[in-house]
């Protein structure tokens, strides 16, 4: 994807909120050289910010007819207003690996027998997943194929399909936290009920 800032010069909260009033949105790109401070077009942004590939690409920017390479790396939203109120851009160095996130795209779900036997219900766990690899092979999303899953299946980040030449980043005490969960379908009370065994008639008194 690519888009289009400019240079700004001003820095500050006036001159931010002024911007904003004008219908730019003040950002700044950091990393592999001096940080520069830059302004985009709202609209723009905003229908570009609500596109998978704007957060899990590596971007065109365009400034002063330049093209540099970057990845998105915080956008700051207004708690109630549609507005992006900052945005962070990081230059990608060809030299250099990438750690970032990588949305996951699950199929086969409706296919396998968890759901087409046993009618279990499959719960996303994670949406996207950490990984490090070389700006030139940052995939856009990893596929997640669910269609042999059964009701006893587990799934984990470790069992992720990665492509070649990207190791999935795992943090904390968990080295492999689910990516999925499996749910057997509720008993429902009148097939439990005529499941169980009848109880013994009571004797009555003579």
């Amino acid at each position: 994807m690519q888009f289009v800032a400019t240079e700004r010069a001003k820095q500050g909260t006036g001159a931010s909120r002024r911007l904003r009033l004008s219908g730019k949105t003040p950002g700044i790109v950091y990393g592999a050289g001096e940080t520069q401070l830059i302004e985009i077009d709202h609209n723009n942004l905003w229908h570009a910010v609500h596109k998978e590939a704007f957060h899990s690409s590596i971007l065109d920017m365009e400034i002063n007819g330049q093209v540099t390479k970057v990845v998105l790396r915080d956008v700051q939203f207004h708690p109630f207003k549609k507005l992006v109120q900052h945005i962070d851009f990081q230059r990608v160095d060809a030299n250099t690996k990438l750690h970032t996130s990588v949305p996951l795209h699950f199929e086969g779900a409706e296919e396998s027998p968890a759901v087409k036997a046993d009618n279990c219900t499959i719960t996303h766990i994670l949406t996207e997943v950490q990984v490090i690899c070389e700006p030139a092979l940052l995939p856009a999303f990893i596929k997640v194929d669910l269609s042999t899953l059964t009701s006893k299946s587990a799934l984990g980040v470790q069992g992720l399909k990665l492509p070649k030449g990207v190791t999935a980043v795992v943090r904390g005490a968990n080295k492999n936290p689910a990516v999925i969960s499996i749910k057997l379908p509720d008993v429902a009370p009148v097939e439990a009920a005529a499941a169980a065994p009848a109880a013994p008639a009571k004797k009555g008194k003579k």
